[in-house]
């Protein structure tokens, strides 16, 4: 199944070119691993406004089968990727999110303060994944095997019957 990737780096200091963005390309290596494409990556900073106005570009351009973002989803004053995220699904995904921590946590206690989300825009999936470059192809790859049925599950046809 081919799955199209959109990979968005919100990081103030890689978006100021202070910091280069490591976690982007490695997300971008796995997906392509897979053998599924990366059809966009962009870096912004960590600005709820523009987060939401890029989401939902993305994901209402039927470009996109899912969106994954890295970074911003901690404890700091500018770590508002979550709700970003929230302010733009119109289901969330918790058994994704929930997942990644669960995982994550046979590996760091710092797990539990990840606040990363994921949920659904019109037929894109959206996960937020750590900002660290180890954190996010961790936690992608948790999530990496259920991600070809739930694409399947959000394009197939609605009246279908082989949708039930």
């Amino acid at each position: 199944m081919a799955i199209r990737f959109g990979i968005m780096t919100l990081s103030d200091r890689s978006a100021r070119g202070e910091r280069e963005d490591a976690s982007g390309p490695a997300l971008a290596d796995l997906v392509r691993a897979q053998g599924w494409s990366v059809a966009n990556q962009a870096i912004l900073p960590d600005d709820e406004s523009a987060i939401r106005a890029a989401l939902i570009s993305w994901a209402d351009s039927g470009q996109f089968d899912i969106i994954l973002t890295t970074g911003g989803t901690g404890f700091a004053q500018r770590d508002v990727t979550p709700e970003a995220t929230r302010a733009v699904i119109q289901r969330e995904a918790p058994g994704l999110a929930e997942a990644m921590r669960s995982d994550s946590l046979k590996k760091t206690a710092h797990a539990m303060l990840s606040r990363a989300v994921a949920g659904i825009r019109g037929r894109t999936l959206i996960i937020n994944l750590p900002g660290s470059p180890k954190g996010a192809v961790e936690n992608l790859q948790t999530v990496l095997p259920v991600l070809p049925h739930a694409v399947q599950l959000l394009s197939d046809d609605p009246t279908s019957e082989s949708s039930h």
